[in-house]
């Protein structure tokens, strides 16, 4: 990791309710801070995602002024600061995976505090982040995956789901020992 790569280890994301302003307000983060954007889509249901990565004062700033001009539109907003080295990997597609002694699943009906409560399961227990799937073609969830040992994958999977249900967006998680190895290449290995 480069020294400027060491600093930029926060993210900012919007969540907006309309795909034009989302659009609009894409525009205005990049100009109102240092952030190098992530992603800026549609996801659903006819919603518009927008994360980008910087320094924690840079992201502050850079949502700020998204939120600002998408006002009524906004659905959510958050600024995560020192995320896991993990998540920004997991995010842009599933990592490769070895033997895997236990799977665990995380899922949340939002995306802002998916990314949150992986980052809080994978500095929570010794877990490899090996996915972070958000919002496209999940009805608007979105969901983590971990891998490591059982006692690892459960420590991991109860504290990103307790980071959920606190804010009452936990739809569901699972815990699965020793998974077949044809359940974790359909799930993992068709993203790569």
């Amino acid at each position: 990791m480069t020294e400027m790569d060491d600093r930029k280890n926060s993210i900012g994301l919007l969540e907006l309710t309309s795909i034009a302003k989302g659009i609009e307000c894409t525009d205005l983060m990049l100009k109102a801070a240092d952030v190098e954007i992530l992603m800026s889509r549609t996801i659903c249901s006819g919603k518009y995602l927008v994360l980008v990565r910087g320094d924690v004062a840079a992201c502050i700033s850079s949502v700020r002024a998204g939120a600002e001009a998408g006002a009524e539109c906004v659905a959510d907003s958050v600024t995560i600061p020192n995320l896991h080295e993990q998540v920004f990997p997991a995010i842009s597609q599933a990592q490769a995976v070895g033997d895997v002694a236990a799977l665990g699943v995380i899922e949340g009906f939002n995306v802002s505090t998916l990314i949150e409560a992986a980052d809080a399961a994978v500095k929570s227990a010794e877990v490899s982040l090996v996915e972070i799937r958000l919002a496209m073609a999940l009805g608007g969830k979105a969901f983590a995956v971990v891998t490591g040992s059982v006692a690892a994958v459960n420590a991991a999977v109860e504290t990103g789901r307790d980071v959920l249900k606190e804010k009452g967006l936990l739809a569901n998680f699972s815990i699965i020992p020793a998974p077949r190895k044809e359940l974790v290449k359909e799930l993992l290995e068709g993203r790569l």
